[in-house]
């Protein structure tokens, strides 16, 4: 078991959530679900906390309630080896989501995700760094990220 997680706060909809991100990901599977007991500020027997994994890395999702939203101050970021994989995930957490810049959005469930091929960090992170500024600056134009842009803007 990981030492750490990160808990996502959701208002009635953590089980939708997590079946949904756990579809998407390869080796990721719901490990475990608890339901609220008597007393609590939620009805008992519904849902409370489901624990689960994307592509072996845990999270749990616990439902709430409204008090608490998500914000862009905390993403998710899913690193991707093709293009095909960048529009896939693009595609399908951004399906009744929020495009945002630079390879930014916002799901359904109003979770931040980046969607970023592995191939850009090595670009800005580069030893040459006119290389590297360009294709910041290519990135910096986009919504959903291009690979093949992004690698012509790198080479000049």
């Amino acid at each position: 078991m990981q030492r750490t997680s990160t808990c996502l706060w959701f208002d009635g909809q953590a089980k939708d959530a997590a079946e949904f991100y756990v579809g998407l990901f390869p080796n990721s599977r719901i490990t475990e679900v608890t339901t609220y007991l008597e007393g609590a500020p939620r009805p008992a027997g519904s849902v409370l906390t489901v624990r689960f994994t994307l592509d072996g890395t845990e999270y749990l999702a616990l439902d709430g309630g409204p008090e608490f939203r998500f914000t862009p101050a905390m993403s998710i970021v899913a690193y991707c080896d093709t293009q095909e994989e960048v529009d896939r995930l693009w595609g399908a957490l951004g399906h009744r989501g929020q495009p945002g810049q630079c390879g930014w959005l916002t799901d359904r469930f109003g979770v931040s995700w980046q969607v970023v091929p592995r191939t850009l960090i090595g670009m800005v992170g580069a030893a040459d760094r006119k290389a590297a500024q360009r294709a910041f600056t290519a990135m910096m134009e986009m919504m959903k990220l291009d690979i093949a842009a992004l690698r012509r803007a790198f080479a000049g």
